[in-house]
């Protein structure tokens, strides 16, 4: 699976080894063990039909030991002084690589969608394409998705394709996060 993000280009991923590896961390984590641990940033969201904005982040990659990471994105309004204002949004799930360098990947937001990804590692690149997308009664329509997610330089780049609201797949959200 190979695409790029609708709205433009990441730079490519360089692939920096953390210095120390983290305690415990599963051999089958070894290609992802780059994103374990906190990053915090900032990021742009736009889509035909809603108002473009701007948002502060944080995503967790954690670890137990087992051979899964486990994620927790949560964004937020920023005030003028750019600290945290209001919540907007959150989303957890589980990270599964595959020992053909596979990764699968559920998700659950509390806007009403579980999904399931499936994709690619390629060094600090990860690509992403939802297989499956299930929402309430409640929810708003929503198809499709593709994610990249990348390592530029120490910081974690990622981008958001959403095909929703009868809209093709098409750019949506985009952050830069530094490890906090």
């Amino acid at each position: 699976m190979a695409f790029e993000p609708a709205g433009g280009h990441l730079p490519r991923p360089t692939r920096k080894a953390p210095p120390d590896l983290p305690a415990g961390l599963h051999r089958d984590l070894l290609g992802m063990a780059w994103l374990v641990g906190r990053w915090e940033g900032s990021g742009k969201a736009t889509y035909p039909g809603a108002e473009d904005y701007d948002f502060g982040q944080q995503i967790d990659f954690a670890h137990n030991g087992e051979n899964y990471l486990h994620y927790l994105s949560q964004s937020f309004e920023l005030g003028t002084d750019g600290t945290p204002v209001r919540p907007l949004g959150m989303e957890t799930g589980f990270w599964r690589p595959q020992p053909d360098g596979a990764v699968e990947v559920v998700m659950c937001n509390p806007a009403g969608y579980a999904e399931v990804w499936y994709g690619q590692i390629t060094g600090a690149r990860i690509e992403l394409a939802t297989d499956a997308v299930v929402r309430t009664a409640s929810a708003e329509e929503y198809a499709a998705g593709q994610r990249l997610y990348g390592n530029v330089d120490g910081e974690l780049l990622w981008t958001f394709d959403m095909a929703a609201r009868g809209q093709p797949l098409q750019s949506h959200m985009w952050g830069r996060l530094r490890r906090a």
